[in-house]
């Protein structure tokens, strides 16, 4: 797990280390916190993760007026575009769009199919000028990566140039698949998790967390 800490190691791997945000994701582990704790606080984890993945956005510097005097400021300049994963992903789509909130918005739903042993795609909405946007995909956990990886195959596709996938929780297997097919793609996530079980589910982990959102459990 080691090697996938280390900055130096791989640029592409940011691990979010922040006591509130560790804090809250405690929260969120607990077996006992019901559907509506779960969505707030995973909500407010992901206003917290869209401060980070955003901090090296291009700025420019326009003239402004204040109520006292006239002043250069600045602004971001770049096109931002949010793509949540379904189901799951749109529990950190409130959080990001409050950080963003005149960013377009995209959704991809896309599951794993384990008979198929394939992805199957049953829902596509991009916004129709997303070509050249930077990109913050959305999905609370990366296990086997295969959803992912065939979500941003999907934007590359349309275009997009960079891809920022944000998640909680990441397994070791899921990073590597991740990152030997989209190499480019930058991944901020709070921890990265021992394993997987034989169902796919991370270790320690949170559960399922489409459940966890919507009560499904």
């Amino acid at each position: 797990m080691s090697k996938y800490t280390n900055k130096e190691s791989n640029k592409n791997i940011h691990i979010i280390n922040h006591p509130l945000l560790t804090h809250l994701l405690s929260t969120l582990r607990k077996k006992e916190t019901n559907s509506s704790e779960f969505r707030r606080v995973l909500s407010e984890m992901s206003r917290l993760m869209a401060y980070e993945c955003s901090r090296d956005l291009t700025l420019k510097t326009f003239p402004i007026e204040t109520p006292l005097e006239k002043t250069d400021s600045s602004f971001i300049c770049e096109d931002v575009t949010i793509v949540s994963v379904m189901r799951a992903g749109m529990g950190m789509l409130d959080g990001f769009m409050q950080m963003f909130p005149l960013s377009k918005v995209g959704h991809i739903g896309i599951y794993r199919d384990k008979f198929l042993n394939n992805t199957v795609e049953y829902y596509f909405r991009l916004p129709d000028d997303i070509e050249g946007n930077k990109v913050f995909l959305l999905d609370p956990l990366l296990a086997t990566g295969a959803t992912v990886v065939a979500a941003i195959e999907r934007l590359k596709q349309y275009g997009v140039k960079e891809v920022r996938f944000n998640c909680l929780l990441a397994s070791p297997e899921g990073i590597e698949i991740l990152q030997n097919v989209h190499p480019d793609v930058q991944i901020y996530c709070l921890s990265i998790e021992r394993t997987m079980n034989e169902k796919g589910y991370l270790l320690p982990g949170l559960g399922d967390a489409g459940d966890r959102i919507y009560g499904t459990i």
